[in-house]
């Protein structure tokens, strides 16, 4: 009898975990999804892209707002609700197409399909990693996000040093720092699946799910954006 309610529990804990898990990707991927149709759609736009590029302070805006967005649906979840969250999620991957729309400007679009298929496949095989190693990977994912924060002060000091060598260092070491990212946040979204009671309520389920799909958005892109420096070809 102990065994048949120890078996019931694991199998529901289970169950519970990979439906978390499987939101998590399906906001994601949604997400990723309205980036990729906007950015296109804008690139095939010249009346839109010309207004975004050719005025720096509403190109400047965006970039705020999608920071904005992002620190609203990171450090203000608590106090948002599930639908409001989802509503961010949303125009925060509407807004970065706007943004994103010049890489079908600058890349052709034979590189830009072939990089993307070449993140997804890296990107998959970390998440897969990250959901199932038995090794506590927090360590590097500090270690991660300690690279992240020296990748942003150097490409800040760059963009006044202008150095080649440091373009390209700070493009290496971004590639790890994401793959890494990748397999630790994939942990940290089990982990969080683990921690989820039965009990608890849908609202904040889909919460912690969202929270989860911007963490793993964000590695993507950054990802595919920094391999496309090293693969992409410019018209």
């Amino acid at each position: 009898m102990a065994d048949e309610i120890t078996y019931g529990a694991y199998a529901e804990q289970k169950v519970r975990v990979n439906s978390f898990v499987t939101q998590v990707f399906q906001w994601m991927t949604g997400a990723l999804a309205i980036t990729a149709i906007v950015a296109l759609v804008v690139s095939r736009t010249p009346a839109v892209y010309k207004t975004i590029f050719g005025n720096p302070a509403l190109l400047i805006g965006l970039v705020i707002a999608e920071i904005g967005m992002v620190i609203a649906i990171s450090w203000g979840i608590n106090r948002i609700s599930a639908a409001t969250a989802g509503v961010l999620l949303v125009l925060f991957s509407a807004v970065n197409g706007l943004t994103l729309s010049v890489i079908f400007l600058v890349y052709t679009a034979t590189s830009v399909t072939t990089t993307f298929f070449v993140c997804a496949g890296i990107f998959g095989a970390m998440s897969v990693y990250g959901y199932l190693t038995k090794r506590d990977l927090t360590a590097i994912g500090n270690l991660c996000i300690m690279g992240l924060v020296g990748i942003i002060i150097a490409s800040i000091v760059n963009m006044f040093a202008a150095s080649s060598g440091m373009y390209w260092a700070i493009t290496y070491i971004g590639v790890f720092v994401f793959i890494g990212l990748t397999a630790y946040d994939t942990q940290k979204i089990k982990q969080m699946a683990l921690s989820i009671d039965g009990r608890q309520a849908g609202e904040t389920v889909q919460k912690a799910a969202i929270i989860g799909a911007l963490a793993l958005y964000l590695d993507f892109i950054n990802l595919f954006l920094l391999l496309l420096r090293l693969f992409g070809r410019e018209r």
